[in-house]
């Protein structure tokens, strides 16, 4: 039994559109919906040896995306199958196929490949890819009619011989109640299945029950800093003995997060020399910003006068800033930093008027910061 190289996607998410970006938000989601183009492109790559490709849901933001969205991707998967690669898909709980007016029960009757619409687990698929018979088994969520009030515990068990292989979108070992299917690692490994794909969670995950190895995937490319994406394709090698998982490197615009101390620096121009070190012209970069200032810099102008060496730049303040109550109880500290507050903060009491008042926090900003430093 020959082994086979299978493409493994999940939470493509297309159709998506992103907040502030700069007035790129049009451009940013438009490029971010080529990324099932250049999962087939490299799919039909023969280099890659890919011989079937797997959808574990998600494949579109909502259940109802744009005409011209989903011709676009009814194109790709049509290239798939013209290219005699397989191709299953399955609904997620993003374009969730419960709705009469879910794409996936607009489309069904054109669909390209399999696709999954069964409401509980089955066996939905069986087709020999070279001299190695596959077996496909998978459900996709339907509200009213899929029974998930608890973990999924039951899944049917393989009858033949060849390579078995899981496609579920949902939570593993998660407890019910959450906007999302609970599916049994137990229950999954029972079944006996060889690999288990999986979609619903963006970031890479693996996990080993007996002898099943059951995988997500991670989102390909990004939302967010907060959801950025593994920038890689997951290929899976299945067929005699595991399964053995590769990472391949995706042409997709990175999420990128930066820390930087402030604590030290004297000027805004040092501040801007530091901030210029992290520029990537192709990338959507966060710059947190982080420590004690000991000057008072205008961030809003240093952003605007940097965005030209990124493809999007955020910088967020999580410097510290200290109300007069902290600074009283530390002033009361038998230190050398309480001796400190003490003078500084009669400073503050006595100071003539607003700009000597300014300097006066600025020296005791700085001071704290030496402090934090065991300067």
């Amino acid at each position: 039994m020959a082994r086979i190289r299978c493409l493994h996607l999940a939470d493509l998410h297309l159709g998506w559109r992103p907040g502030k970006l700069g007035g790129r938000e049009e451009e940013r989601g438009r490029e971010r919906d080529q990324l099932l183009k250049k999962a087939v492109d490299f799919a039909l790559t023969p280099a890659s040896g890919i011989r079937l490709v797997l959808i574990a849901g998600d494949l579109f933001e909502t259940h109802r995306p744009g005409t011209e969205l989903v011709e676009a991707v009814l194109r790709e998967l049509r290239r798939l199958e013209q290219a005699n690669i397989p191709v299953l898909t399955v609904p997620g709980n993003h374009d969730e196929i419960t709705y009469h007016d879910s794409v996936y029960r607009q489309r069904r009757n054109d669909w390209p490949g399999f696709l999954v619409t069964n409401p509980m687990p089955e066996k939905v698929a069986a087709l020999s890819i070279g001299d190695t018979p596959c077996h496909f088994y998978a459900m996709a969520y339907t509200g009213g009619l899929t029974k998930a009030t608890e973990l999924l515990r039951d899944f049917p068990s393989p009858a033949e011989s060849g390579v078995q292989i899981g496609v579920f979108h949902g939570s593993l070992d998660w407890e019910a109640g959450e906007r999302s299917m609970p599916l049994s690692s137990q229950g999954l490994a029972a079944a006996g299945y060889d690999y288990v794909a999986l979609g619903h969670i963006h970031r890479y995950q693996e996990k080993t029950v007996n002898r099943t190895l059951m995988l997500y995937p991670g989102a390909v490319e990004g939302k967010s800093f907060a959801d950025p994406g593994t920038g890689n394709f997951t290929v899976v090698e299945v067929g005699d003995g595991s399964p053995v998982v590769e990472q391949v490197p995706a042409a997709v615009r990175a999420h990128r997060q930066v820390k930087i101390d402030v604590s030290g620096m004297e000027t805004e121009a040092e501040l801007e020399k530091e901030l210029k070190k992290t520029a990537a012209p192709d990338a959507l970069v966060q710059i947190r910003l982080v420590g004690v200032f000991s000057f008072l810099p205008n961030l809003e102008r240093l952003a605007a006068g940097l965005q030209d060496g990124f493809y999007h730049l955020e910088i967020c303040d999580e410097t510290e800033h200290f109300n007069l109550e902290t600074l009283k109880g530390w002033a009361a500290e038998p230190t050398l930093r309480g001796a400190f507050l003490r003078r500084m903060l009669q400073r503050l009491e006595t100071a003539a008027g607003q700009e000597e008042r300014k300097i006066a926090y600025l020296a005791l900003v700085k001071g704290i910061a030496a402090f934090a430093k065991g300067e």
